[in-house]
């Protein structure tokens, strides 16, 4: 509930601070003293239009905060929590204007937007006004009350969870059809790709081995290359000369000409040169020996090398086209093979799928269908119950109407598949309409309060104020309507401006507002009553400006009655 307000600088009030208990409060003054200042400024906390007209002439700024202490499982908790914000058990709704009509809200001290201002205030306070009434011309409120009224938890839970299921399976519906669609536009690609990957049938990890058996089959041209240019050098290119081993030869043989017979020729000069080409001609044999092993024992295989070289630049070739790396196609392939297999596997998945959705439907139509029967039962009840309480608000001739209509298929949702509908009519063979285009101001007032009467215990506010609901009764009608403001007082908090003395002496709190001049100045101020100073306001209230015994003797008499 509402428990205090704060008001700084908002029209004719300088400063004010109330505190607000449970039960009926109302609140009493003199036509002009500032009451309806009092509920701008709340609505400026709750997330009302912001306008610069409401900041005090000569100040920079207005601000109000508004403090509540919600039940624990309010769902105002929830939503600020979804914004970050935490509140153990006290929520502060503050708003700041500035002059120039520009504006900043806070909850609990931490900046929000107007938007979230305007959330969490309707969850706390519904006003009912002579001009606005906000919350029960809501559908979706309207709704949400009728089912409170009779309709059992367990309806509303079915229809929840056959509007998720239903959903689900058109969601699934849908995506295997853009799946089958997207295959179909994809076909040539896939079977041409498919095709062209199988013939190439990449392997894991085959890159690598590629690449090494490539390094290590140029190692091996590049050695026999080598080899076969060394023996090419050993190899006579004039087939008519013997190559180096035979001028070795005949080299040895021109000095074995000059060697003398006998040991003389081991002295001889000659001997060493001698000697030494023999030598060389012995190396030059051995040397070719060992190149001619060397090409025999070389495993160079040039077209090993050409195959090899083939097959690796194909895959490179491959995965440039598809975008992708050598090692990614043989997933890549396993992807487009699965791709096909979900063309060809389609349309027996969403027929599959189809049928699902169908019988999510139908438990989606029978839920609807139960509850919107619930529905029309609770709706016959409501409207007897408030066609009981119109005639002592002086609206006997209103005829008020609960009314249960089918929507499109389009609009279905998690509430059902039927509008609710809240009309009136106020005079007699007039077509029922919706309540805010048919009842006048305190026509309204009084309907709502009925509402209020019977609805109070399935709505989630905690707090409602009426903004003179008794305007243009008296008597017993205004008694009727203190009576039903008392009644609704007991499930919630109410806070009442009111110009009847009946209504305001059934008040268990008494707030008057009154207008004073302040060094030349005009300031509202608001105060607290003792029982004794509402004793005197409701005999001003019954009498007027001047109070007699007779006044002060019949405000007793309305507060001992109740």
């Amino acid at each position: 509930m509402l428990t205090a307000i704060s008001i700084r600088d908002v029209v004719l009030i300088d400063r004010l601070d109330l505190s607000f208990s449970a039960g009926l409060t109302v609140l009493t003054g003199e036509t002009g003293a500032g009451k309806s200042i009092l509920l701008d400024s709340l609505g400026l906390a709750l997330g009302a239009r912001a306008e610069s007209g409401l900041v005090r002439n000569g100040c920079d700024q207005a601000s109000v905060a508004a403090v509540f202490v919600p039940a624990a499982d309010h769902p105002v908790f929830a939503l600020l929590r979804d914004q970050g914000i935490e509140a153990d058990d006290e929520i502060v709704l503050r708003r700041v204007v500035l002059k120039d009509g520009k504006s900043r809200a806070f909850a609990n001290d931490q900046p929000i937007s107007a938007g979230l201002l305007r959330r969490a205030g309707a969850m706390l306070v519904e006003v009912q006004g002579q001009h606005e009434q906000m919350g029960l011309a809501d559908p979706a409120v309207q709704t949400r009350l009728l089912d409170a009224y009779g309709v059992k938890p367990a309806l509303q839970t079915a229809i929840a969870v056959a509007w998720r299921d239903w959903r689900n399976s058109l969601t699934a519906l849908a995506a295997a059809r853009a799946a089958i669609e997207a295959a179909e536009r994809d076909r040539d690609f896939l079977d041409h790709a498919i095709t062209e990957l199988s013939a190439l049938a990449p392997q894991p990890g085959e890159e690598d081995q590629l690449a090494i058996e490539r390094q290590r089959l140029q190692q091996g041209e590049r050695r026999a290359e080598a080899i076969a240019a060394a023996m090419s050098e050993l190899t006579p290119r004039d087939r008519r000369s013997g190559g180096p081993a035979a001028a070795l030869r005949a080299g040895a043989r021109a000095l074995q000409r000059l060697l003398p017979p006998g040991d003389a020729a081991v002295d001889n000069p000659v001997t060493p040169a001698l000697a030494a080409l023999e030598r060389a001609e012995e190396a030059l044999a051995e040397a070719e020996g060992l190149l001619a092993r060397l090409a025999n024992d070389h495993d160079a295989d040039p077209r090993r090398l050409e195959q090899t070289e083939e097959r690796l630049f194909a895959l490179r070739a491959a995965a440039r086209k598809h975008a992708i790396q050598v090692p990614e196609l043989p997933q890549f392939l396993a992807n487009l093979r699965m791709r096909q297999g979900a063309l060809e596997n389609g349309t027996a998945k969403v027929e599959d799928l189809e049928r699902q959705m169908g019988a999510a439907r139908s438990a989606y139509v029978a839920a609807a269908e139960a509850l919107t029967a619930a529905r029309k039962h609770s709706a016959t009840r409501l409207e007897v119950a408030i066609s009981r309480e119109l005639a002592p608000l002086r609206l006997e001739r209103a005829k008020f109407v609960a009314e249960i209509a089918p929507l499109d298929e389009a609009s279905w949702g998690v509430q059902g598949a039927d509008a609710v509908r809240f009309l009136i009519a106020t005079n007699p063979g007039q077509t029922p309409g919706l309540l805010a285009k048919v009842a006048s101001g305190g026509e309204l007032s009084r309907l709502m309060l009925a509402l209020k009467v019977v609805l109070a215990g399935g709505s989630i506010v905690p707090t409602l104020v009426f903004d003179e609901v008794d305007s243009g009764i008296g008597g017993a009608t205004a008694a009727a309507v203190g009576d039903r403001l008392a009644r609704v007082a007991a499930d919630v908090q109410v806070l009442l401006v009111t110009h009847s003395p009946q209504v305001a002496a059934r008040g268990q709190s008494h707030l008057v507002v009154s207008k004073t001049n302040v060094k030349g100045r005009a300031e509202t101020r608001v105060v607290h009553l003792s029982l004794d100073a509402r004793r005197e306001e409701i005999a001003r209230m019954l009498a007027g400006e001047t109070v007699t015994e007779q006044a002060r003797a019949a405000a007793d008499s309305l507060l001992a009655a109740t």
